[in-house]
This record gives C-alpha cells, sequence and structure tokens, in this order.
C-alpha cells in the first residue's frame, strides 16, 4: 500500500510529477471510499447519503407540484393558445430545474436530488415538446404518427442533461425513451396501435412490437457492459450507469422470452424458461451484477402473480425466492467456480475480480 510519503518521495526524487502524485492520491482515495464498507464482491449502490438529501427531494416535489398547479390554473378555459402556453410554462421550468441542477447536482455532489431532478426534467420536456409538436386532434383519433418527434427531443434533451451532469440514472431514462421511441415508431409503421396489449411481448403476434422489445433490451444490455467493462473495479459513475441500464435491459428481455414462452402452455415450455432464468443467473454472476438479476426475476415474480394460475405461481415464486436466497448466500463462492474455466475464452481483466 503506497502512502503518502511514499508519494512525497516520488515527487522529490522526480519518478512523478506533482499532478500526477495528486491524481494518484485521489484515485487511490475513490476507490478505498466506494468498496470500505464493503464485503468481497459485493456491488456498489447509493440512492441517497443521508436524510438532508430525502429531505430536498420532498421540497423539490412539492415544489414541482405547486408549479403544476398554478400553470393548470393559470390555462384553466383557455383553448386557443393552450400548446404555447404550456410550452412557455415547460420552458420556464426547464431554466429552473437547470439551474437547481447546477446547485445539487454539480456543486453539492448529491445523489437522491439528482435522480429527482433527472425525472423532473425528463417529464417536464415530455410535457412541453408535447405540447407543441404535437397535434392533440390526431392523437384523440389514434393517430400517433406526431408523437416521434417530440419523444425523440425529449430524448435528446435528457441526453444533453446528462452529458452536463453526468447523472447515472438518466441514463436509464435515456434507455426508456428509446424504447418508447421504438415502439412508437414500430406502431405507426403497423399502420397503428396493436390489437391486443400482448403484442407488444409475443413473438408469435403480428406486428414488430416484441421484436422491438427483444432488439432494444439487447442493445441496451451491450451499452451496460460497456460501462462495467470501462471500470471493472465499480469505483466510477461509468459502474453506476451500468447498474442503471441493467435495471432496463433485464425487464425487457426477460418480458419477450417469459411471454413467448408462457404462451404456449406446455411443461416444455416452462422447462425452457427456467433454463432462461438459469443462463440469466449465470450472465449476471459472470458479470457480477445482481440488478440484472434482480431486476429480470422481480419481473418474473411480477408474471408469476398476473399470468401463471393460483397453483403455478405460488409455486415459481417460493422456487424463485429460494433461488434468490441461496445465490446471495454463496454469490462470491458461485462466481469464482464459474469464471475458472472461462479465463481463455472471456476478457476477465475487464470484468471486476473474484474473491
Amino acid at each position: 500500500m503506497i502512502s503518502d510519503d511514499d508519494l512525497r518521495a516520488a515527487v522529490g526524487s522526480g519518478l512523478l510529477s506533482e499532478a500526477q502524485a495528486a491524481s494518484l492520491a485521489a484515485l487511490a482515495d475513490s476507490r478505498r471510499g466506494a468498496r470500505e464498507n464493503l464485503s468481497p464482491g459485493d456491488e456498489p449502490f447509493e440512492l441517497f447519503k443521508g436524510f438532508n438529501e430525502i429531505f430536498i427531494v420532498v421540497g423539490l416535489l412539492i415544489l414541482a407540484g405547486g408549479w403544476a398547479g398554478v400553470t393548470g390554473v393559470a390555462l384553466t378555459g383557455q383553448i386557443v393558445n393552450v400548446q404555447t402556453e404550456v410550452a412557455t410554462a415547460a420552458a420556464i421550468a426547464a431554466g429552473a430545474i437547470w439551474a437547481l441542477s447546477e446547485y445539487f447536482i454539480r456543486r453539492r455532489r448529491m445523489v437522491a436530488p439528482a435522480i429527482a431532478l433527472s425525472v423532473l426534467f425528463a417529464l417536464n420536456a415530455a410535457t412541453g415538446l408535447t405540447a407543441w409538436f404535437s397535434q392533440p386532434f390526431m392523437v384523440a383519433q389514434n393517430d400517433l404518427t406526431s408523437l416521434p418527434f417530440p419523444l425523440a427531443l425529449t430524448t435528446a434533451a435528457t441526453a444533453l442533461f446528462w452529458v452536463r451532469f453526468r447523472v447515472p440514472f438518466a441514463m436509464a431514462l435515456i434507455a426508456l425513451g428509446i424504447f418508447a421511441l421504438a415502439l412508437l415508431i414500430g406502431a405507426n409503421q403497423a399502420g397503428g396501435r396493436p390489437a391486443e396489449l400482448t403484442d407488444f411481448f409475443l413473438l408469435s403476434a403480428s406486428g414488430p412490437f416484441a421484436w422491438i422489445t427483444l432488439l432494444v433490451g439487447l442493445a441496451v444490455f451491450a451499452v451496460a457492459m460497456f460501462f462495467d467493462m470501462s471500470d471493472p473495479h465499480r469505483v466510477t459513475r461509468r459502474s453506476a450507469q451500468g447498474f442503471w441500464l441493467h435495471v432496463v435491459a433485464a425487464p425487457a428481455l426477460v418480458n419477450t422470452i417469459a411471454l413467448s414462452l408462457l404462451e404456449k402452455g406446455t411443461s416444455g415450455a416452462y422447462l425452457i424458461l427456467l433454463a432462461v432464468l438459469v443462463l440469466f443467473a449465470a450472465v449476471a454472476i459472470v458479470i457480477d451484477r445482481r440488478s440484472f438479476l434482480i431486476a429480470a426475476i422481480g419481473y418474473i415474480v411480477t408474471l408469476a402473480g398476473t399470468v401463471f394460475d393460483g397453483g403455478g405461481a405460488a409455486m415459481t415464486i417460493l422456487i424463485l425466492g429460494l433461488f434468490l436466497v441461496i445465490l446471495g448466500a454463496f454469490w462470491a463462492r458461485i462466481r469464482a467456480t464459474l469464471l475458472s474455466p472461462l479465463s481463455g475464452l472471456l476478457p476477465l481483466h475487464r470484468l471486476p475480480p473474484s474473491h
């Protein structure tokens, strides 16, 4: 372990410059701060740093609700200029949210307010841009052709917010925006909305929706892995961005595969679904991402309560619960066992080390 005296000696001997020594010390502090309270093999996760952040988030939500209420009262009875008024109110709110973000995110480095401000910025952008660019009368008649453009602009605005503030949760909002945009474009290309809700998720259904869900899920997973592999020790914001992208990717993937298998209703389909879940678990363990697996299994539990029959749902939830408890207890040991034969097949130096 390199001490401060070692760094000073390296600077004095000319081995390192002062700037290099300071950067090395900052990196060591960052890694130590991210990992010092974690057991070996654990996954860093942070929603808030203290109750003061929750206090600020509550204030932000009340402030947003008050602004929405005042705007709604001001628009009561207006018909002709309602789109312009809503867009103007959204533009004012966007400036306020941006200013608050400059203070709470860039200056104070707060986690929970950053998430809240990201959501508020995306919702506000969606409201203002949809009001300005969409055609309400066409939407009322189930004609959605005017919605992709404002949705694309909303996603771009959220991406701009991320570029400025680097809030990891904003990356998940961008992924959701791309997901919704792809489905909306698919709906327009297919001649409108799907006949049934399940058409979004069944590969056997007419229309492109299920394939869009699957392909976008794979794309989001690939981007998540890009961030993960650029930070194998999980000490920077890139790791947190990968975390939230995995939370979006896993349900998109497992939902399409699971419902397509369950549609068959045979015992063979249930066995294939079990095999798919085991594969998801193996991938999650290898990449050391509990968030990927918990999102996938959480969605399966939701399906079990809404799609399966009563007995099947109870048994499925029981098995999944037991599965998660065992994985949680022996995650590090199972991961070391899985990685051992993969050393020549995978770039393990780009993945978190096993312990």
